[in-house]
């Protein structure tokens, strides 16, 4: 994977600039941030999404948004329904009593929302090190607004991890890979679409499906107040796609096209892959390549086509995210006909998965916040 995302020449000239809102600087050229002419040269393509922000604030430390210390049984209790498990399937249960079965379910929760803090911590890091870059001041200001609300998810789920289990799982080797890979480029439309379309594009999909489908109030609250701000996050990366991808020439956009599509088909194969989760089987005495062979058991590239069915599924969503951005054509739909219906896909709404529940927690931050505001006017 790590080799796969890398492009063959990485330089300053690739980074496809079709419009000055995401003009760039190097990062040590702190002389063009203070040149006096730039502060007046502010797009306002990002106002309404800054804007925003305070309809949908809200503070992992403050209960009024979401109390960590409410309790769910571990032990007894699935964080997630076994049936969307694939682990908790054919030889392996036969192995494991139901306590047991319960804890391993829980403990893959575990990695999967370990890895969605990681993700949130690749994020700030990407969203910082646009702050660094972006000569606009609009784009720097949005940049530097979601670093904000990136740190607040990193907080948020390190506070879920800590009421659930005590601590998180090291970042797989995949997701680790591609994070470094993003942040350590220097070429803006690979932090770009990686970051607004491949990261969020998927965590949009991981949230809807842990909303819809979580038994822990806890998780679906937590999801459901990241999905507000990820909301916005995805439309910066639109924004830019609306305004470079059709500018680009031919070979440009076949190399965003051809990059797109290659983490794409590595992440479908290789982001939650079986032996990335060895440190879970082994807390239960079962090796890795057991497990992996008995999962083939009950799970093929047909079951993966059915499981692309599914709205939320986290793969569908990024492919709906790149076909929104004009990043898949004729040249490169082949990759994802493989596992989607293309046609189907893109006659689909293209309103994010989610909606109805971002819709709902932008209502209560509203209404949370404004009641702040009435206590905070009477001191």
């Amino acid at each position: 994977m790590h080799d796969e995302i890398q492009s063959r020449s990485e330089s300053a000239e690739d980074h496809f600039i079709r419009d000055p809102a995401y003009e760039t600087v190097e990062r040590d050229n702190f002389q063009a941030m203070v040149d006096v002419d730039r502060y007046d040269r502010r797009s306002h393509d990002f106002d309404a999404i800054i804007s925003a922000t305070h309809d949908h604030f809200w503070d992992p430390n403050d209960k009024s948004y979401v109390d960590f210390d409410l309790p769910f049984d571990m032990e007894r209790e699935y964080l997630m329904p076994p049936e969307r498990i694939q682990e908790l399937r054919g030889a392996v249960l036969d192995r494991l009593d139901e306590g047991q079965q319960i804890k391993l379910g829980n403990e893959i929760m575990r990695w999967q929302i370990s890895n969605i803090i990681h993700g949130e911590q690749g994020a700030l890091n990407l969203s910082t090190g646009l702050a660094d870059i972006l000569l606009d001041p609009g784009a720097q200001e949005y940049a530097t607004n979601q670093a904000r609300e990136e740190a607040r998810h990193v907080t948020g789920f390190s506070y879920y991890l800590k009421s659930r289990w005590g601590d998180a799982y090291p970042v797989g080797e995949v997701l680790g890979h591609l994070l470094e890979d993003l942040i350590k480029t220097p070429i803006v439309y690979k932090k770009l679409v990686g970051m607004q379309m491949l990261l969020e594009g998927l965590a949009m999909g991981a949230f809807a499906n842990l909303h819809k489908h979580s038994r822990d109030p806890v998780l679906r609250r937590l999801v459901q107040l990241v999905m507000t701000d990820e909301a916005f996050h995805h439309k910066f990366g639109k924004i830019w796609a609306d305004k470079t991808i059709a500018n680009l020439l031919p070979d440009e956009r076949n190399r965003v096209e051809d990059w797109a599509a290659e983490c794409f088909e590595s992440l479908l194969f290789n982001l939650v892959n079986i032996r990335q989760k060895r440190m879970v089987y082994e807390r239960f005495g079962l090796d890795w390549k057991w497990v992996r062979d008995s999962v083939r058991e009950t799970y093929d590239d047909d079951e993966r086509r059915i499981e692309l069915k599914d709205g939320n599924n986290v793969f569908r969503v990024l492919a709906k995210t790149l076909i929104s951005a004009g990043i898949i054509t004729e040249r490169t739909s082949h990759v994802y006909a493989e596992w989607v219906n293309m046609k189907e896909l893109d006659n689909e709404s293209r309103e994010i998965p989610g909606a109805a529940a971002v819709m709902d927690g932008i209502e209560d931050l509203r209404r949370i916040n404004s009641q702040r505001k009435l206590i905070g006017q009477k001191y």
